[in-house]
């Protein structure tokens, strides 16, 4: 992957707690060896930047953590496989002509049982935000999705997706190649699958670019992601006519994992390391995994049948509601 050497942007809301990890680390570099009054100093800033980081995650709001996911270090699509997968090689192409870079695919295996793989892929650094749209699909990518879960139920090998995206490509082109009818397709095409289909919202899960990959028998969201029909500023943009209302909008809009469980849209929330995904790669990818193998070995035990009837039963109850 492209990797960038440009400056993180932190939000708002983390700046203290950049500033006092900037004083931990100049503090070591300054500190003597075995100097006992640096180091208990050190260690009392150390004790203070995991207390302030606590009190920070614990109350996020909604417009906080869809800013938290959008950071450039929060890991991908492609810095998960390969610490989720035992062996991997991505495809290429949508036998139509069309390779879109801002959703890959692809087989590997997970404790030794092949799965294929798709998921939308962000850049980090502009240069490869540019070159991959910014994970933002085009009808193409759809497609290409489409045909790898075709080759899945055809040789039996369940499904994993990991959902990041702000949306589908909007533009011109993306609708003359038929942007609607390609994700269209995949949904109802999924809902017919044989093989188990295990959808993870890893980031920032936007409307039916995030939907076109997210139909399955179990939906999986990290801690801090988000999943929404609109952007909040988009919502605040059409509603209020006023952008400057998404932090009205995202609150209304019910996108956190913790609001989603309650709504029935997702099946279960998976923990991050503190200081999200992006502060422990390693251990977020080790959390997911272990979800991943769980999830696996409970639906392989359910036949065809069963698997799809359960299925189309979990997205039929979505929007039901009682009125008082």
């Amino acid at each position: 992957m492209i990797t960038s050497n440009r400056k993180p942007l932190i939000p708002d809301f983390m700046r203290p707690v950049a500033e006092l990890e900037r004083q931990v680390e100049e503090l070591k570099k300054l500190a003597p060896k075995n100097d006992t009054i640096i180091n208990s100093k050190i260690n009392r800033f150390q004790y203070q930047l995991v207390k302030l980081q606590k009190e920070i995650f614990s109350s996020l709001t909604p417009l906080q953590r869809l800013h938290l996911v959008r950071q450039s270090e929060r890991p991908t699509t492609l810095d998960y496989i390969p610490n989720i997968l035992d062996e991997w090689i991505e495809l290429h192409g949508d036998r139509g002509g069309a390779d879109d870079p801002a959703l890959v695919g692809g087989i590997g295996k997970i404790n030794g049982r092949s799965v294929v793989f798709i998921g939308h892929q962000r850049g980090r650094g502009t240069k490869e935000n540019v070159a991959r749209n910014f994970g933002m699909p085009a009808p193409g990518g759809y497609r290409k999705a489409l045909r790898l879960m075709k080759h899945a139920n055809r040789f039996g090998m369940p499904i994993l997706t990991f959902i990041d995206t702000p949306g589908a490509w909007a533009g011109l082109k993306a609708e003359e190649l038929g942007q609607g009818e390609a994700i269209a397709v995949n949904l109802r095409d999924m809902f017919s699958f044989d093989v188990p289909i295990i959808c993870t919202i890893i980031g920032e899960g936007g409307s039916g670019g995030a939907l076109g990959i997210g139909i399955g028998d179990s939906i999986l969201m990290l801690e801090y992601a988000v999943y929404t029909v609109a952007t909040p500023e988009a919502c605040a943009a059409i509603l209020w006519k006023n952008s400057k209302e998404s932090l009205a909008a995202a609150e209304a809009l019910k996108i956190t994992s913790h609001d989603l469980k309650v709504l029935g849209i997702v099946d279960e929330i998976l923990e991050e390391p503190l200081g999200g995904a992006q502060a422990d790669p390693a251990t977020a990818s080790k959390y997911l995994k272990q979800e991943l193998t769980k999830q696996l070995d409970s639906l392989s035990k359910l036949d065809n049948h069963t698997l799809k009837a359960k299925r189309y039963e979990k997205f039929r109850r979505m929007g039901a509601f009682y009125e008082i």
